[in-house]
Protein backbone atom coordinates (compact mmCIF):
# COMPACT_ATOMS: atom_id res chain seq x y z
CA UNK A 1 0.00 0.00 0.00
CA UNK A 2 1.58 3.26 -1.17
CA UNK A 3 -1.19 5.77 -0.39
CA UNK A 4 -1.20 6.21 3.41
CA UNK A 5 -4.14 5.45 5.69
CA UNK A 6 -4.48 9.15 6.44
CA UNK A 7 -4.67 10.06 2.75
CA UNK A 8 -7.17 7.26 2.13
CA UNK A 9 -9.33 8.31 5.05
CA UNK A 10 -9.61 11.90 3.83
CA UNK A 11 -10.27 10.88 0.22
CA UNK A 12 -12.84 8.29 1.28
CA UNK A 13 -14.72 10.73 3.48
CA UNK A 14 -15.19 13.17 0.62
CA UNK A 15 -16.05 10.46 -1.91
CA UNK A 16 -18.57 8.88 0.50
CA UNK A 17 -20.36 12.21 0.94
CA UNK A 18 -20.93 12.33 -2.80
CA UNK A 19 -22.02 8.71 -2.90
CA UNK A 20 -24.50 9.23 -0.06
CA UNK A 21 -26.44 11.87 -1.98
CA UNK A 22 -26.86 9.35 -4.80
CA UNK A 23 -28.68 6.85 -2.56
CA UNK A 24 -31.17 5.55 -5.13
CA UNK A 25 -33.86 4.60 -2.60
CA UNK A 26 -33.91 8.07 -1.10
CA UNK A 27 -33.61 9.77 -4.50
CA UNK A 28 -36.89 8.14 -5.55
CA UNK A 29 -38.84 8.26 -2.27
CA UNK A 30 -38.04 11.96 -1.82
CA UNK A 31 -39.37 12.69 -5.31
CA UNK A 32 -42.74 10.97 -4.82
CA UNK A 33 -45.28 12.70 -2.56
CA UNK A 34 -48.84 11.43 -2.00
CA UNK A 35 -51.57 13.49 -0.35
CA UNK A 36 -55.24 12.45 -0.35
CA UNK A 37 -54.63 9.89 -3.12
CA UNK A 38 -52.96 12.48 -5.32
CA UNK A 39 -49.39 11.83 -6.43
CA UNK A 40 -47.24 14.95 -6.70
CA UNK A 41 -44.13 14.81 -8.86
CA UNK A 42 -42.38 18.16 -9.27
CA UNK A 43 -45.00 20.34 -10.98
CA UNK A 44 -47.16 17.39 -12.09
CA UNK A 45 -49.93 15.66 -10.20
CA UNK A 46 -51.78 12.38 -10.74
CA UNK A 47 -55.12 11.45 -9.22
CA UNK A 48 -54.51 7.85 -8.18
CA UNK A 49 -58.22 7.16 -7.71
CA UNK A 50 -58.55 7.37 -11.50
CA UNK A 51 -55.82 4.77 -12.10
CA UNK A 52 -57.18 1.22 -12.16
CA UNK A 53 -53.78 -0.45 -11.94
CA UNK A 54 -50.22 0.69 -11.30
CA UNK A 55 -47.33 -1.20 -12.88
CA UNK A 56 -43.74 -0.53 -11.91
CA UNK A 57 -40.80 -1.65 -14.08
CA UNK A 58 -37.30 -0.94 -12.80
CA UNK A 59 -34.07 -1.79 -14.61
CA UNK A 60 -30.39 -0.87 -14.36
CA UNK A 61 -27.66 -1.04 -11.73
CA UNK A 62 -29.84 0.83 -9.21
CA UNK A 63 -33.04 -1.02 -10.11
CA UNK A 64 -33.67 -2.70 -6.77
CA UNK A 65 -32.94 0.41 -4.71
CA UNK A 66 -35.10 2.61 -6.95
CA UNK A 67 -37.98 0.12 -6.73
CA UNK A 68 -37.56 0.05 -2.97
CA UNK A 69 -37.89 3.83 -2.88
CA UNK A 70 -41.05 3.76 -4.99
CA UNK A 71 -42.56 0.96 -2.88
CA UNK A 72 -41.87 2.98 0.26
CA UNK A 73 -44.31 5.62 -1.03
CA UNK A 74 -46.72 3.70 -3.28
CA UNK A 75 -46.81 0.44 -1.32
CA UNK A 76 -49.75 -1.84 -2.05
CA UNK A 77 -51.04 0.54 -4.69
CA UNK A 78 -48.59 -1.22 -7.02
CA UNK A 79 -50.43 -3.96 -8.91
CA UNK A 80 -47.32 -5.64 -10.27
CA UNK A 81 -43.64 -4.87 -10.16
CA UNK A 82 -40.61 -6.07 -12.08
CA UNK A 83 -36.95 -5.49 -11.19
CA UNK A 84 -34.09 -6.24 -13.58
CA UNK A 85 -30.48 -5.83 -12.49
CA UNK A 86 -27.07 -7.48 -12.60
CA UNK A 87 -26.76 -8.06 -8.85
CA UNK A 88 -29.05 -10.29 -6.77
CA UNK A 89 -30.77 -8.41 -3.93
CA UNK A 90 -30.75 -9.89 -0.44
CA UNK A 91 -34.40 -9.14 0.23
CA UNK A 92 -37.61 -9.27 -1.78
CA UNK A 93 -40.16 -6.53 -2.30
CA UNK A 94 -43.79 -7.59 -1.98
CA UNK A 95 -45.49 -8.24 -5.33
CA UNK A 96 -42.26 -7.71 -7.28
CA UNK A 97 -40.51 -10.22 -9.52
CA UNK A 98 -36.73 -10.05 -9.85
CA UNK A 99 -34.77 -11.06 -12.96
CA UNK A 100 -30.99 -11.33 -12.87
CA UNK A 101 -29.50 -9.97 -16.08
CA UNK A 102 -26.03 -9.06 -17.33
CA UNK A 103 -23.73 -6.10 -17.91
CA UNK A 104 -22.02 -4.64 -19.96
CA UNK A 105 -22.51 -7.08 -22.86
CA UNK A 106 -26.08 -8.35 -23.50
CA UNK A 107 -26.88 -12.05 -23.74
CA UNK A 108 -29.92 -14.34 -23.60
CA UNK A 109 -30.71 -13.14 -20.07
CA UNK A 110 -31.11 -9.64 -21.48
CA UNK A 111 -33.59 -10.98 -24.05
CA UNK A 112 -35.55 -12.82 -21.36
CA UNK A 113 -35.70 -9.64 -19.28
CA UNK A 114 -36.92 -7.56 -22.23
CA UNK A 115 -39.63 -10.09 -23.03
CA UNK A 116 -40.81 -10.01 -19.41
CA UNK A 117 -41.29 -6.24 -19.70
CA UNK A 118 -43.15 -6.60 -23.00
CA UNK A 119 -45.43 -9.24 -21.47
CA UNK A 120 -46.45 -6.82 -18.73
CA UNK A 121 -46.99 -3.92 -21.14
CA UNK A 122 -49.22 -6.14 -23.28
CA UNK A 123 -51.69 -6.24 -20.38
CA UNK A 124 -51.82 -2.53 -19.55
CA UNK A 125 -54.88 -0.48 -20.41
CA UNK A 126 -55.99 3.15 -20.82
CA UNK A 127 -56.75 3.81 -17.14
CA UNK A 128 -53.50 2.25 -15.92
CA UNK A 129 -50.32 3.98 -14.81
CA UNK A 130 -46.90 2.61 -15.78
CA UNK A 131 -43.73 3.60 -13.95
CA UNK A 132 -40.34 3.08 -15.58
CA UNK A 133 -37.47 3.45 -13.10
CA UNK A 134 -34.27 3.65 -15.12
CA UNK A 135 -30.62 3.71 -14.13
CA UNK A 136 -27.29 3.20 -15.88
CA UNK A 137 -26.55 -0.26 -17.22
CA UNK A 138 -30.09 -0.73 -18.44
CA UNK A 139 -29.01 -0.83 -22.09
CA UNK A 140 -27.27 -4.18 -21.63
CA UNK A 141 -29.72 -5.63 -19.12
CA UNK A 142 -32.69 -5.50 -21.46
CA UNK A 143 -32.22 -6.31 -25.13
CA UNK A 144 -34.59 -7.12 -27.94
CA UNK A 145 -32.89 -6.99 -31.35
CA UNK A 146 -34.45 -5.31 -34.34
CA UNK A 147 -35.98 -7.89 -36.71
CA UNK A 148 -32.97 -7.99 -39.03
CA UNK A 149 -30.36 -8.11 -36.21
CA UNK A 150 -29.41 -11.06 -34.00
CA UNK A 151 -28.37 -11.20 -30.34
CA UNK A 152 -24.92 -12.27 -31.52
CA UNK A 153 -24.78 -9.12 -33.68
CA UNK A 154 -25.63 -7.04 -30.61
CA UNK A 155 -23.03 -8.82 -28.48
CA UNK A 156 -20.24 -8.33 -31.03
CA UNK A 157 -21.20 -4.70 -31.62
CA UNK A 158 -21.30 -3.87 -27.90
CA UNK A 159 -17.92 -5.49 -27.21
CA UNK A 160 -16.32 -3.75 -30.17
CA UNK A 161 -17.66 -0.33 -29.22
CA UNK A 162 -16.71 -0.68 -25.56
CA UNK A 163 -13.10 -1.45 -26.49
CA UNK A 164 -12.90 1.33 -29.08
CA UNK A 165 -13.15 4.23 -26.63
CA UNK A 166 -16.41 5.42 -28.13
CA UNK A 167 -18.46 7.80 -25.98
CA UNK A 168 -21.76 6.80 -24.35
CA UNK A 169 -23.78 9.01 -26.67
CA UNK A 170 -22.58 7.13 -29.76
CA UNK A 171 -22.70 3.74 -28.04
CA UNK A 172 -26.32 4.16 -27.05
CA UNK A 173 -27.34 5.73 -30.36
CA UNK A 174 -26.10 2.58 -32.09
CA UNK A 175 -28.00 0.47 -29.56
CA UNK A 176 -31.18 2.39 -30.39
CA UNK A 177 -30.82 1.73 -34.11
CA UNK A 178 -30.58 -2.04 -33.68
CA UNK A 179 -33.27 -2.48 -31.03
CA UNK A 180 -37.04 -2.86 -30.88
CA UNK A 181 -37.35 -1.52 -27.33
CA UNK A 182 -34.80 1.27 -27.06
CA UNK A 183 -35.25 4.77 -28.45
CA UNK A 184 -38.88 4.95 -27.31
CA UNK A 185 -39.71 1.32 -28.02
CA UNK A 186 -41.05 0.60 -24.52
CA UNK A 187 -42.97 3.86 -24.54
CA UNK A 188 -44.84 2.75 -27.68
CA UNK A 189 -45.58 -0.62 -26.10
CA UNK A 190 -47.05 1.07 -23.02
CA UNK A 191 -49.75 2.80 -25.08
CA UNK A 192 -52.46 3.79 -24.09
CA UNK A 193 -51.50 3.83 -20.39
CA UNK A 194 -50.08 6.92 -18.72
CA UNK A 195 -46.32 6.67 -18.26
CA UNK A 196 -44.03 8.15 -15.61
CA UNK A 197 -40.27 7.70 -15.96
CA UNK A 198 -37.87 8.35 -13.09
CA UNK A 199 -34.22 8.46 -14.09
CA UNK A 200 -30.97 8.26 -12.14
CA UNK A 201 -28.48 9.79 -14.56
CA UNK A 202 -25.18 8.11 -15.42
CA UNK A 203 -24.68 10.08 -18.63
CA UNK A 204 -22.49 13.16 -18.94
CA UNK A 205 -24.71 16.23 -19.30
CA UNK A 206 -27.80 14.29 -18.10
CA UNK A 207 -29.01 13.57 -21.62
CA UNK A 208 -32.09 11.64 -20.54
CA UNK A 209 -32.75 10.20 -23.99
CA UNK A 210 -29.31 8.53 -23.88
CA UNK A 211 -29.58 6.95 -20.41
CA UNK A 212 -30.19 3.20 -20.88
CA UNK A 213 -30.67 4.15 -24.57
CA UNK A 214 -33.90 6.04 -23.92
CA UNK A 215 -36.50 3.22 -24.00
CA UNK A 216 -39.28 5.45 -22.65
CA UNK A 217 -38.54 8.59 -24.66
CA UNK A 218 -39.18 9.30 -28.36
CA UNK A 219 -35.98 8.80 -30.38
CA UNK A 220 -34.40 11.98 -31.72
CA UNK A 221 -30.90 10.56 -32.19
CA UNK A 222 -29.05 10.62 -35.49
CA UNK A 223 -27.61 7.45 -36.97
CA UNK A 224 -25.48 9.67 -39.22
CA UNK A 225 -23.67 11.19 -36.24
CA UNK A 226 -23.02 7.76 -34.73
CA UNK A 227 -21.80 6.38 -38.06
CA UNK A 228 -19.45 9.35 -38.49
CA UNK A 229 -17.72 8.65 -35.15
CA UNK A 230 -17.52 4.92 -35.92
CA UNK A 231 -15.75 5.73 -39.20
CA UNK A 232 -13.39 8.12 -37.40
CA UNK A 233 -12.46 5.30 -35.02
CA UNK A 234 -11.85 3.03 -38.01
CA UNK A 235 -14.09 0.19 -36.82
CA UNK A 236 -16.82 0.35 -39.47
CA UNK A 237 -15.49 -2.74 -41.25
CA UNK A 238 -15.52 -4.76 -38.04
CA UNK A 239 -19.21 -4.33 -37.32
CA UNK A 240 -21.67 -7.11 -38.29
CA UNK A 241 -23.17 -6.44 -41.75
CA UNK A 242 -26.75 -6.24 -40.44
CA UNK A 243 -25.74 -3.55 -37.95
CA UNK A 244 -24.02 -1.55 -40.69
CA UNK A 245 -27.19 -1.67 -42.79
CA UNK A 246 -29.24 -0.24 -39.91
CA UNK A 247 -26.78 2.58 -39.37
CA UNK A 248 -26.20 3.47 -43.03
CA UNK A 249 -29.87 3.22 -43.95
CA UNK A 250 -31.91 3.65 -40.76
CA UNK A 251 -35.63 3.01 -40.99
CA UNK A 252 -37.28 6.42 -40.98
CA UNK A 253 -40.34 6.52 -38.78
CA UNK A 254 -42.73 9.42 -38.83
CA UNK A 255 -42.73 10.38 -35.14
CA UNK A 256 -45.98 12.27 -35.60
CA UNK A 257 -47.74 9.05 -36.64
CA UNK A 258 -46.43 6.93 -33.76
CA UNK A 259 -48.96 6.50 -30.98
CA UNK A 260 -47.17 7.49 -27.80
CA UNK A 261 -49.04 7.51 -24.50
CA UNK A 262 -49.16 10.50 -22.17
CA UNK A 263 -45.72 10.55 -20.54
CA UNK A 264 -43.52 12.61 -18.25
CA UNK A 265 -39.88 12.09 -17.29
CA UNK A 266 -38.19 13.21 -14.09
CA UNK A 267 -34.53 13.25 -13.10
CA UNK A 268 -34.10 12.03 -9.50
CA UNK A 269 -30.30 12.09 -9.15
CA UNK A 270 -27.15 13.01 -11.07
CA UNK A 271 -23.40 13.48 -10.88
CA UNK A 272 -23.45 17.20 -10.15
CA UNK A 273 -25.54 16.70 -7.00
CA UNK A 274 -22.94 14.22 -5.76
CA UNK A 275 -20.06 16.56 -6.57
CA UNK A 276 -21.75 19.37 -4.65
CA UNK A 277 -22.11 17.13 -1.59
CA UNK A 278 -18.46 16.09 -1.89
CA UNK A 279 -17.43 19.75 -2.09
CA UNK A 280 -19.38 20.59 1.05
CA UNK A 281 -17.68 17.75 2.93
CA UNK A 282 -14.23 18.83 1.75
CA UNK A 283 -14.89 22.38 2.94
CA UNK A 284 -15.98 21.09 6.36
CA UNK A 285 -12.62 19.33 6.53
CA UNK A 286 -10.82 22.63 5.93
CA UNK A 287 -10.04 22.38 2.21
CA UNK A 288 -10.50 25.22 -0.25
CA UNK A 289 -12.58 23.36 -2.79
CA UNK A 290 -13.56 23.62 -6.42
CA UNK A 291 -15.76 21.57 -8.70
CA UNK A 292 -13.99 21.70 -12.03
CA UNK A 293 -16.81 20.05 -13.93
CA UNK A 294 -19.39 17.26 -13.86
CA UNK A 295 -18.90 16.72 -17.56
CA UNK A 296 -15.44 15.19 -17.91
CA UNK A 297 -15.16 13.04 -21.03
CA UNK A 298 -12.48 11.87 -23.41
CA UNK A 299 -9.69 9.33 -23.13
CA UNK A 300 -8.68 8.71 -19.51
CA UNK A 301 -4.95 9.26 -19.91
CA UNK A 302 -5.51 12.55 -21.74
CA UNK A 303 -7.91 13.80 -19.07
CA UNK A 304 -5.35 12.81 -16.41
CA UNK A 305 -2.77 15.21 -17.89
CA UNK A 306 -5.17 18.15 -17.66
CA UNK A 307 -6.24 17.43 -14.08
CA UNK A 308 -2.64 16.85 -12.98
CA UNK A 309 -1.57 20.17 -14.49
CA UNK A 310 -4.18 21.99 -12.41
CA UNK A 311 -3.18 20.13 -9.23
CA UNK A 312 0.49 20.99 -9.75
CA UNK A 313 -0.38 24.64 -10.45
CA UNK A 314 -2.23 24.82 -7.13
CA UNK A 315 0.73 23.19 -5.39
CA UNK A 316 3.25 25.64 -6.86
CA UNK A 317 1.32 28.92 -7.12
CA UNK A 318 -2.05 28.58 -5.31
CA UNK A 319 -3.92 29.09 -8.59
CA UNK A 320 -6.90 28.83 -9.12
CA UNK A 321 -7.41 28.19 -5.36
CA UNK A 322 -4.98 28.24 -2.43
CA UNK A 323 -3.68 25.23 -0.52
CA UNK A 324 -4.91 23.16 1.22
CA UNK A 325 -7.13 22.46 -1.74
CA UNK A 326 -9.56 19.89 -3.02
CA UNK A 327 -10.30 19.49 -6.71
CA UNK A 328 -13.49 17.59 -7.49
CA UNK A 329 -14.36 16.31 -10.94
CA UNK A 330 -17.08 14.10 -12.35
CA UNK A 331 -18.26 12.58 -15.58
CA UNK A 332 -17.09 9.58 -17.54
CA UNK A 333 -13.85 9.04 -19.38
CA UNK A 334 -13.17 6.29 -21.93
CA UNK A 335 -10.34 3.88 -22.61
CA UNK A 336 -9.28 2.89 -26.09
CA UNK A 337 -8.03 -0.63 -25.45
CA UNK A 338 -4.77 -1.34 -27.25
CA UNK A 339 -3.13 -3.72 -24.78
CA UNK A 340 -4.06 -7.07 -23.25
CA UNK A 341 -4.18 -5.98 -19.60
CA UNK A 342 -7.05 -5.62 -17.15
CA UNK A 343 -8.51 -2.35 -15.97
CA UNK A 344 -11.25 0.24 -16.14
CA UNK A 345 -11.46 3.93 -16.92
CA UNK A 346 -11.01 5.06 -13.30
CA UNK A 347 -7.96 2.94 -12.53
CA UNK A 348 -6.44 3.99 -15.86
CA UNK A 349 -7.13 7.63 -15.00
CA UNK A 350 -5.46 7.13 -11.60
CA UNK A 351 -2.46 5.42 -13.18
CA UNK A 352 -1.96 8.15 -15.78
CA UNK A 353 -2.43 10.82 -13.08
CA UNK A 354 0.20 9.19 -10.84
CA UNK A 355 2.72 9.32 -13.69
CA UNK A 356 2.06 13.03 -14.22
CA UNK A 357 2.49 13.94 -10.52
CA UNK A 358 5.55 11.76 -9.87
CA UNK A 359 7.71 13.20 -7.06
CA UNK A 360 5.11 15.85 -6.21
CA UNK A 361 4.69 15.85 -2.42
CA UNK A 362 1.33 16.49 -0.83
CA UNK A 363 -0.86 15.47 -3.78
CA UNK A 364 -3.12 12.44 -3.48
CA UNK A 365 -6.18 11.36 -5.42
CA UNK A 366 -9.03 8.89 -5.68
CA UNK A 367 -10.82 8.18 -8.94
CA UNK A 368 -13.79 5.83 -8.66
CA UNK A 369 -17.13 4.86 -10.15
CA UNK A 370 -20.21 5.51 -8.04
CA UNK A 371 -21.60 2.11 -9.06
CA UNK A 372 -18.63 0.39 -7.43
CA UNK A 373 -17.54 -1.21 -10.69
CA UNK A 374 -14.65 -0.08 -12.87
CA UNK A 375 -14.75 -1.79 -16.25
CA UNK A 376 -14.59 -5.60 -16.14
CA UNK A 377 -13.11 -5.64 -12.61
CA UNK A 378 -14.20 -5.96 -8.98
CA UNK A 379 -12.78 -2.53 -8.11
CA UNK A 380 -14.47 0.87 -8.16
CA UNK A 381 -11.21 2.62 -9.03
CA UNK A 382 -7.91 3.43 -7.36
CA UNK A 383 -5.95 5.70 -5.02
CA UNK A 384 -2.65 7.31 -6.05
CA UNK A 385 -0.11 9.94 -5.03
CA UNK A 386 3.25 11.33 -6.08
CA UNK A 387 5.03 8.24 -4.80
CA UNK A 388 2.92 5.66 -6.65
CA UNK A 389 5.17 5.31 -9.67
CA UNK A 390 8.46 5.31 -7.76
CA UNK A 391 7.35 2.89 -5.05
CA UNK A 392 5.89 0.57 -7.69
CA UNK A 393 9.31 0.39 -9.34
CA UNK A 394 10.71 -1.00 -6.09
CA UNK A 395 8.12 -3.75 -6.34
CA UNK A 396 9.16 -4.50 -9.91
CA UNK A 397 6.08 -2.88 -11.49
CA UNK A 398 6.35 -0.33 -14.31
CA UNK A 399 3.67 2.34 -14.37
CA UNK A 400 4.31 3.26 -18.01
CA UNK A 401 4.32 -0.35 -19.19
CA UNK A 402 1.09 -0.95 -17.30
CA UNK A 403 -0.50 2.09 -18.94
CA UNK A 404 0.59 1.05 -22.43
CA UNK A 405 -0.85 -2.43 -21.81
CA UNK A 406 -4.09 -1.06 -20.30
CA UNK A 407 -3.20 -3.03 -17.18
CA UNK A 408 -4.07 -0.47 -14.51
CA UNK A 409 -6.03 -2.93 -12.37
CA UNK A 410 -3.03 -5.26 -12.06
CA UNK A 411 -0.77 -2.30 -11.25
CA UNK A 412 -2.89 -1.07 -8.36
CA UNK A 413 -3.61 -4.56 -7.11
CA UNK A 414 0.14 -5.22 -6.82
CA UNK A 415 0.78 -1.97 -4.97
CA UNK A 416 -2.32 -2.37 -2.80
CA UNK A 417 -4.17 0.78 -3.82
CA UNK A 418 -7.37 -0.45 -5.45
CA UNK A 419 -10.63 1.08 -4.22
CA UNK A 420 -12.95 -1.85 -3.48
CA UNK A 421 -16.58 -1.13 -2.56
CA UNK A 422 -18.62 -3.85 -4.23
CA UNK A 423 -21.83 -2.86 -6.09
CA UNK A 424 -23.19 0.29 -4.43
CA UNK A 425 -26.78 0.14 -5.70
CA UNK A 426 -26.52 3.49 -7.44
CA UNK A 427 -24.91 4.90 -10.57
CA UNK A 428 -24.25 8.59 -11.24
CA UNK A 429 -21.01 8.39 -13.25
CA UNK A 430 -17.56 8.73 -11.75
CA UNK A 431 -16.08 10.97 -9.07
CA UNK A 432 -12.51 12.18 -8.82
CA UNK A 433 -11.18 13.72 -5.61
CA UNK A 434 -7.71 15.33 -5.64
CA UNK A 435 -6.20 16.72 -2.45
CA UNK A 436 -3.31 19.21 -2.42
CA UNK A 437 -1.89 19.73 1.05
CA UNK A 438 0.08 22.74 2.32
Amino acid sequence: MIVSNGERSRLDKIFSAGLGVADATKCVSDKLIIKDNVLFLSDKKYNLTKQKKIFLISFGKAAYQMAKGAYKVLGKRITKGLIISNTQPKNKISNFKFILSTHPVPDERSLKAANSILNILATTRKDDLVFFLISGGGSAMIASPDKNVTMEDKRITTQLLLRSGVDTNTLNTVRKKISKIKGGGLLKEAYPSKVITLILSDVVGDKIDIIASGPSLPDKSSAKDAWREICELGIENKLPPRVVINLENPIKEDVKKIKYPSHNTFLVGNNLSSLQAAKEEAEKMGYNSIILTSQISGEAKVVAKAIAAIAIEIKKSNIPIPKPACIIVGGETAVKVRGSGLGGRNSELALAFSIEIMNEKGISALFAGTDGIDGPTDAAGAYCNGKSRLKARELGVSAKDSLVNNDSYSFFKKVGDLKITGPTGTNVNDIGVILIEK
